[in-house]
C-alpha cells in the first residue's frame, strides 16, 4: 500500500517509517525541513515538504501523493519529562494536535483516503477495578493537566471517528525504548539516578508499558488489517509503581526511589497530576489488540519476575 505519515521524526514515527519499509510498503513522510527530506530520500522514502499549520500545502502534499491510507503521529513533546517542561511544550503540543491534525484529516478526506490512524493515550481511562478497555471513558473529570489532556484526546478521537474515513485511534501506553524517556539514556532515567523520581503514596496507580518498536509493528498491522475503532495498544502486564520504578532503578544501577506521602505531594505544584499517575492510574487490557492485530508484546526488558501479575 501506499502510506502518508506525519510526523516521521519522532520517537514513534522513525520506527513506524522503518516497519512500512520492512513490510513492503510505499512511503511518503511529511517533512518542514529540505535537509530532512533528503534524509528520507535516502532512505526510500518519498518526502513531501509541508507545514502541518498551513492547511493548503499539507491539502496539496497529500492529493500529490494519492496515498491509500495516512499515519498521523503528531506530537511536539520535550526531550525532558518534568512539570516545567511538559507545561512550556503545553501549548504547541495542543495546537499541533488539533489544528496540525485537523489539517491533515481535512486533506486526507479531500484526497479521498481511505483509511486514517491517529496517535492517542491508552492510561488514561476513568479510575475503576480491573483493566480498562476500549470502551472506558477517559479522565476527564481528574487532575487539572490530566483532565485537560484527556479532553483533548476524546475530542480528536471524536473528529477522526466521525469523519468518513476508515478511522483507528491507536491508544499508546507508555513508550520505552531507544529515543524515548525511559531509555537508560533518557531524562526519566536520569532523574532516577539523582533520586528525582520518587514514589507517592502506596504506589498503587498501574502503568500499561510498551516498547516503542512494539509500538510500531501494533500500528503498522493496524494499518493493513486494523477494524475501524479504537485499539489499546500496550504490554501484557501493567505493573504498579512500587514495582516498575524499583526495578528500574535495580536496572540502572541507580539507588531506590525515594518515598514521599501523599500529604506532601499535594504541596508540590502539579500535586495532584502527580498523585493521579502514581496513586490512581488505570492499567490498560490489549485484549482487542492481541485478538485483532495478532499483537505480541514483548515483556518489560527490566521487570523479570515482577511480584503480583496483572491479567491483562
Amino acid at each position: 500500500m501506499k502510506i502518508f505519515v506525519a510526523g516521521g521524526t519522532g520517537a514513534i514515527g522513525r520506527p513506524v517509517l522503518d516497519q512500512l519499509l520492512a513490510k513492503g510498503h510505499s512511503v511518503v513522510a511529511l517533512t518542514r525541513s529540505q535537509e530532512r527530506a533528503q534524509s528520507l530520500a535516502a532512505q526510500g522514502i518519498e518526502p513531501a515538504i509541508a507545514d502541518v499549520f498551513d492547511a493548503d500545502s499539507v491539502k496539496a502534499a497529500i492529493a500529490y501523493a494519492q496515498p491509500e491510507v495516512v499515519i498521523e503521529q503528531l506530537t511536539a513533546l520535550p526531550k525532558t519529562y518534568s512539570r516545567e517542561s511538559m507545561a512550556a511544550a503545553g501549548p504547541l503540543n495542543t495546537r499541533i494536535r488539533l489544528e496540525g491534525g485537523a489539517n491533515v484529516l481535512a486533506a486526507a478526506q479531500a484526497a479521498g483516503v481511505r483509511r486514517y490512524l491517529r496517535q492517542s493515550v491508552a492510561f488514561w481511562g476513568i479510575p475503576g477495578a480491573g483493566l480498562a478497555d476500549e470502551q472506558t471513558p477517559l479522565s476527564v473529570d481528574a487532575s487539572p493537566a490530566v483532565a485537560a489532556d484527556a479532553r483533548l484526546v476524546t475530542e480528536i478521537e471524536r473528529r477522526l471517528l466521525e469523519s468518513n474515513l476508515e478511522g483507528i485511534a491507536l491508544r499508546y501506553g507508555f513508550f520505552y525504548g531507544p529515543g524515548t524517556w525511559f531509555n537508560p539514556d533518557g531524562d526519566v532515567a536520569q532523574q532516577v539516578r539523582q533520586q528525582q523520581f520518587p514514589i507517592v503514596g502506596n504506589g498503587d496507580g498501574l502503568w500499561s508499558w510498551l516498547h516503542i518498536e512494539d509500538a510500531a509493528i501494533a500500528t503498522v498491522a493496524a494499518a493493513e488489517q486494523g477494524n475501524p475503532g479504537v485499539y489499546l495498544i500496550a504490554d501484557d502486564q501493567p505493573l504498579p509503581v512500587r514495582e516498575w520504578l524499583p526495578a528500574f532503578a535495580r536496572s540502572l544501577n541507580a539507588p531506590p526511589p525515594p518515598q514521599v506521602a501523599v500529604e506532601d505531594a499535594l504541596k508540590l505544584e502539579g500535586g495532584a497530576d502527580i498523585i493521579y499517575y502514581q496513586t490512581q492510574m488505570r492499567g490498560a487490557s490489549n485484549a482487542k489488540a492481541k485478538r485483532e492485530l495478532n499483537f505480541q508484546p514483548r515483556s518489560l526488558e527490566w521487570v523479570v519476575e515482577p511480584a503480583v501479575t496483572h491479567a491483562s
